[in-house]
């Protein structure tokens, strides 16, 4: 009898620790999800700003390699010479090292700038910094080990990306897959989900539309529409490893022959000037988010996913700051628009395949980048995204975004090979 009430006790006990931690963590999801939302709120109006006026007056983007003089500058007045962007994130979240709240103000401006003179680059990159940025000092604020400080900056991820793009459940779900693959965080599941969904009522109320796209043709399901989704995704696949390895190698290019960090940029600022100048168009530079939804509505040519990829790799490589998401989105957008038609499928329905492969690719999310397909285009075509995340997932190799990124189990045999990302 002594036994069972001990038992009972210690469930009792362990219940209120449940309790406790479920208190805190919606609390805490609550106050990440509201500052990291107001933040990434003005953020989006600044770029979108930034982006308006750029379009307005098109002769800015002559003034580029001046733009990223002034970002080197900025980086190195605030005392951050060796940016390693997401990675560092990434690596904050398995390690004990912290984002300092400075990053905010460097990358908010950065990529503000960025956009303004026409470089090719996202935000949602930009935001996963700011937000873990903002979430890591009020871990630090509370005096949080390091367990607690790993889910503040999951939560301040998640809490960003849903607040730029308007998709909560893709946002926390991303938050908690990306840093391990193979392995899901899910005890940061719940703060996820509550930042994610409070950045995403924040940003909702005061103003910012969430990123959807309408398909007006999904194939219906069978086994020769399936094959021809198939068919896409495995080209989407490689397509993706392209990216990361043109975006490596450019860098690298640029460290190798440009040691000068200001010499780089205004080399950088050049090199996008002129390619624009010979592109006759400024579809490739900022974000390319009004490009993409076009991308829904007509035929686009073959090219415009490896001009997009120039673009993105000459901008990111010479300094410039953003991120390296909504470029993804547009190169599988541009190719599954282009290819998508010769296995009989519509370009709008293309493009879509094309998002959510080359998303998974890069980032190898394949949890994150199925629900990023419901959340952009609807739940029904769920069946095709589904297998275009698992084959794209498969085939794109260890190849990624971001270098930081761990690979805990094989993508071929049910074995831990505990690698990082190449």
């Amino acid at each position: 009898m002594r036994e069972l009430q001990v038992q009972e006790l210690h469930e009792l006990k362990e219940m209120f620790k449940d309790v406790k931690a479920f208190v805190k963590w919606v609390l805490l999801g609550i106050l990440v999800g509201d500052i990291v939302g107001l933040v990434s709120v003005a953020f989006h109006f600044a770029v979108d700003y930034a982006t308006k006026f750029r379009i307005t007056h098109s002769f800015i983007v002559f003034m580029l390699p001046l733009g990223g003089l002034f970002i080197v500058w900025f980086y190195k007045a605030l005392g951050v010479e060796n940016d390693q962007g997401t990675n560092y994130v990434l690596v904050s979240c398995r390690e004990e090292k912290t984002v300092p709240f400075k990053l905010t103000p460097l990358i908010f401006v950065g990529t503000t700038v960025t956009h303004l003179f026409g470089g090719s680059a996202g935000r949602e990159g930009a935001a996963l910094q700011m937000g873990s940025s903002i979430s890591n000092t009020i871990g630090r604020l509370f005096k949080f080990d390091n367990s607690d400080m790993n889910i503040m900056s999951m939560c301040g991820m998640a809490a960003a990306f849903s607040a730029l793009f308007g998709t909560p459940v893709t946002a926390a779900i991303f938050s908690i897959e990306v840093i391990h693959i193979g392995v899901m965080r899910f005890s940061a599941l719940l703060p996820c989900i509550v930042a994610s969904i409070t950045g995403y009522l924040v940003s909702k109320y005061l103003g910012v539309s969430p990123t959807v796209f309408n398909i007006k043709q999904i194939n219906t399901l069978d086994v020769s529409n399936m094959c021809r989704v198939l068919m896409l995704a495995v080209l989407c696949a490689f397509v993706s490893t392209f990216f990361c390895y043109v975006l490596k190698k450019t860098a690298k290019f640029y460290a190798d022959y440009f040691e000068n960090k200001y010499l780089r940029a205004a080399v950088g600022g050049i090199i996008i000037v002129v390619i624009t100048l010979i592109a006759g168009t400024g579809d490739y530079n900022g974000m390319g988010m009004d490009v993409i939804k076009r991308m829904f509505n007509g035929r686009f040519p073959i090219y415009a996913f490896l001009l997009k990829t120039i673009f993105t790799a000459f901008t990111l490589g010479a300094g410039f700051k953003g991120g390296e998401i909504v470029p993804s989105f547009y190169v599988g957008a541009a190719f599954g628009n282009a290819v998508a038609p010769i296995f009989g499928i519509s370009p709008a329905f293309g493009a879509g395949i094309g998002i959510i492969s080359v998303f998974c690719g890069v980032t190898n999310c394949p949890v994150a980048a199925l629900v990023l397909g419901v959340e952009l285009f609807g739940a029904q075509g769920m069946v095709y995204y589904a297998a275009a995340c698992a084959v794209s997932y498969m085939l794109s190799g260890y190849t990624s975004l971001y270098t930081s990124q761990k690979i805990l189990y094989s993508k071929r045999r049910d074995e831990r090979i505990d690698i990082m990302a190449k």
